[in-house]
């Protein structure tokens, strides 16, 4: 049994997953977690989810969430549960020094006791916070870039070569995109709740993807985005929570698209070269299975 995020807002996701790299449309948001098929350590479960989703409140600047902004986004990235379940759960983690509570009028808000911990080995962090929602929410801000790119390059770029420039940002974007969804899939492999399995193929087809758009483009260009954007502030990705952080990063995407043209195009042709390859090969495929039918048929 597995959920798949659907709400309206990874709408965006999923229409860049089409157009960037429709082969991992089919698995790339998949959650599957065995504790919850076999409804064991379910208590646990809860709470590494609501945990993660203050960790994505708090990864946006946003230090204090009110139940009902928990109870939205629970349903969002999970199997809906009662707010009343919500509820206790959240005062379970105020009992234990995880959260803490302060209200405001007929409001109550809950906020992290202490800042969640910096450069912990995944292994140790997945076991306090689910990170699937602070990834998917990098993701789909990434994705919000890529659907507006033409608009983006527009503003920043005064000569006449917009048109072409957009394709190289939109490429860009899209490597990072891609390498946040293998960086989440990477964690939940690790996590205690999940079905290992499920996860090592998702990253075996995320691996794939990434290294059909990215293996004869220079590392200049790789590292700085897989190790800047494409991971979330906890492990050592920037912080985008300001005017001026994602002015800064439009600008350097930008410089990367300009800089590394040459190179985007080359990856583009070989790319497309085995699509056209993949394409050959099965055609070939199904017309030697439609002639051995009818062989059969005619015999």
């Amino acid at each position: 049994m597995f959920f798949k995020i659907t709400e309206l807002n990874i709408y965006i996701l999923e229409k860049f997953i089409q157009e960037f790299a429709p082969e991992i449309s089919d698995i790339y948001n998949v959650r599957e977690d065995e504790s919850e098929e076999q409804q064991i350590k379910t208590g646990q479960l809860h709470e590494n989810r609501i945990l993660g989703i203050m960790l994505k409140y708090y990864l946006e600047g946003k230090r204090k969430v009110a139940t009902r902004d928990v109870e939205l986004e629970y349903k969002k990235y999970f199997k809906e549960i009662a707010r009343s379940t919500i509820s206790t759960y959240l005062n379970m983690l105020k009992k234990e020094s995880t959260l803490s509570k302060e209200r405001d009028g007929r409001i109550v808000y809950y906020k992290l006791y202490d800042n969640p911990p910096e450069q912990l080995n995944p292994f140790w962090f997945t076991r306090i916070f689910c990170i699937d929602p602070a990834y998917f929410n990098r993701a789909i801000y990434f994705s919000s870039l890529y659907s507006i790119a033409d608009l983006i390059v527009k503003k920043k770029t005064e000569n006449n070569d917009t048109n072409e420039l957009v394709g190289y940002f939109k490429y860009v974007i899209g490597l990072i995109i891609l390498y946040i969804l293998r960086n989440r899939a990477d964690k939940c492999s690790l996590c205690q709740f999940s079905k290992h399995e499920r996860y090592n193929e998702m990253i075996e087809a995320l691996d794939s993807a990434i290294k059909e758009r990215s293996d004869v483009l220079p590392e200049e260009l790789l590292r700085p985005i897989i190790k800047n954007y494409a991971e979330i502030p906890t492990f050592g990705g920037r912080t985008i929570i300001t005017e001026e952080s994602e002015i800064d990063l439009i600008e350097h995407i930008l410089k990367y698209a300009k800089t590394y043209k040459k190179d985007i195009d080359f990856q583009k042709m070989v790319l497309n070269r085995r699509l056209e390859a993949k394409i050959i090969q099965k055609v070939n495929l199904e017309t030697k299975e439609l002639e051995s039918k009818e062989e059969k048929a005619i015999n």
